[in-house]
């Protein structure tokens, strides 16, 4: 199910950001970019729908994950 990122308080968003970014370990080619911008970068990209926040009820678990409907 979809999370609408809005729903979630700024708090909550920025640790589950940063976890996502430091779990997935992205390559950001050969100039080192700050965990600052990583997470910037995410933002950016629920803001555009270019990401979603989705709960598993299977799970448990929230996630980012690319919006394969974008």
């Amino acid at each position: 199910m979809i999370v609408p990122w809005q729903d979630i308080s700024p708090e909550t968003l920025e640790n589950l950001i940063k976890e996502f970014v430091l779990r997935e370990g992205t390559d950001y080619g050969e100039n080192e970019v700050s965990l600052e911008m990583k997470i910037e970068q995410i933002k950016q990209q629920l803001k555009s729908g270019e990401a979603v926040v989705v709960y598993s009820e299977l799970h448990e678990t929230v996630d980012i994950q690319l919006n394969k409907y974008q």
